[in-house]
Parts: structure tokens; C-alpha cells; sequence
């Protein structure tokens, strides 16, 4: 997810992102509730790492940051070392935030990993101002060969569910899931086991809306549509107004 990367042309993407949403009639995923967006104005957030280290919040709320998402954690020996810096930076300038784990799914179980998650950043409470913890499972970065992490379709299931389960039995929320739908068609077998229960963030760049979503889904909360832009990090949109966006938030 966020790393540095070379700057794109964000804001003509950002134009062509809202001009689809207004016209694609999307629906948002309010405690996975079908709930009819303001599609005109979706709320514009980011996410973040270590690699942005220091950020300016007040900086990024005024270009007109309305949530993030901080990496708090990757398999079972990982805290970033900015996640508490940035994860209360973004809170006190009145930016929404959240946390995020980076899944390894061949280093240890679902339930382990979402244990040390939830132990280093990634709780929740419901008071309008932290997103419900997310899980980025995405294709391997270590090792092209087993991009799926050498896990079966069957096994990669069951480790989100247990990810999942753990998350919310320490929690209360079910995790967000990031992913694309190349990935979870190719390592989870199309599964549709998790969509109805689970908040969908979608990560498309280089598009003028989110696609085709991952088996399962029919509409996405949160999509990642750039890397680099005019917020820290990754460029990301709320499928929904920034009112809905606390209700999200918030649980309801």
C-alpha cells in the first residue's frame, strides 16, 4: 500500500472518480446496509506508513483530508514506528482515522495475526472518529513465485475468516477488507463467503472508477484510486458523504 512513489495526475483522476460515481447511482455500505450515497461529493481521505514518516495533519486536513488509514502492523513482528505519531497526529488536526495490518498469511494464522494487530493499534471504539480496523491482503511482495503465499483457495479463506473472527471478538467490528479483485479471484477461488459481511476497499489506479469488484461485492466503501497525490500517501475516496462516513465510523 502507501510508499513513495513518483506523482501522477491525481487531480484529473480525482475529477473523473467523482464524475463517475455521480453518474454510476453507486450505494454505500453503512454497517454493510445498502444506504443511497451523495455520489457528488465523496468524502476524499488517504492512507499512510512508515514511509511518509512525519506529516504535516494540519497541512493535510486543510487540502482537504477527511480520513486515513495508518499501517499499524505487518505479520507478527512489524509495528511501524510511526503509527502512534501519526495514528494521534491525524485525530488531533480532526481527521478521521484508522488502522491497518499488512497480512502475511505464511508466517503465522489469521487469528495470531489479528491478536497482534488489535495488541499495537488496530482496536476500535465507537466514537465517531476511528474506522473499524482493516486487514491488506494482497499479492506477496517477497516472494513472486508463491504469490498467494502458497496457500490453497480453501486455506486462504479460512485464514481471512479467522483474521476476521479474531478482529471482531477483541473489537466488536469486522475488519475492512483491502484488496483487489484480481487477487481475491485468483487466491480465495472467487470466493463470495465474505462480502456481506465485510466492508469492501477496493485498490484500482489508473482508471477512471473502481471496476469489476471481487467476487461477492456489488459496491465498495472505500476505493484506493492513486499512489501518490495531493494528500500523504495513497489517494482513497468514501463512497459516501462525510456525515455518512461518521455514521460508518460509528457503527451504524
Amino acid at each position: 500500500m502507501a510508499r513513495d512513489r513518483k506523482p501522477s495526475r491525481h487531480r484529473a483522476r480525482l475529477v473523473a472518480a467523482v464524475a463517475a460515481l455521480a453518474a454510476g447511482g453507486t450505494a454505500l455500505a453503512l454497517a454493510l446496509t445498502d444506504i443511497p450515497a451523495a455520489a457528488a461529493s465523496p468524502a476524499k481521505g488517504h492512507d499512510v506508513s512508515s514511509h511518509q514518516k512525519n506529516v504535516d495533519w494540519p497541512s493535510t486536513k486543510a487540502k482537504g483530508a477527511t480520513f486515513v488509514y495508518v499501517k499499524a502492523t505487518e505479520s507478527t513482528n512489524y509495528v511501524s514506528p510511526y503509527f502512534t505519531e501519526q495514528y494521534n497526529g491525524a485525530r488531533a488536526a480532526g481527521i478521521i482515522r484508522g488502522a491497518y495490518h499488512f497480512a502475511l498469511p505464511d508466517k503465522s494464522s489469521g487469528a495470531t495475526q489479528a491478536a497482534y494487530f488489535v495488541a499495537h493499534g488496530g482496536d476500535w471504539k465507537a466514537d465517531g472518529w476511528t474506522l473499524p480496523p482493516a486487514l491488506d491482503i494482497e499479492y506477496n511482495p517477497y516472494d513472486r513465485k508463491h504469490s498467494c503465499y502458497g496457500l490453497s483457495k480453501a486455506r486462504m479463506v479460512s485464514w481471512i475468516k479467522a483474521f476476521s473472527a479474531e478482529v471482531k471478538r477483541e473489537t466488536g467490528r469486522r475488519p475492512v477488507i483491502y484488496t483487489t479483485a484480481h487477487w481475491w479471484n485468483t487466491c480465495t477461488g472467487s470466493s463470495t463467503a465474505l462480502a456481506s459481511t465485510h466492508a469492501l476497499w477496493i485498490a484500482r489506479h489508473e482508471s477512471a472508477d473502481a471496476g469489476s469488484l471481487p467476487a461477492g461485492w456489488s459496491y465498495w466503501t472505500f476505493w484506493q484510486y492513486d499512489n501518490s497525490g495531493g494528500l500523504p500517501g495513497d489517494q482513497n475516496l468514501f463512497n459516501g458523504t462525510t456525515g455518512q462516513l461518521k455514521k460508518f465510523a460509528r457503527g451504524y
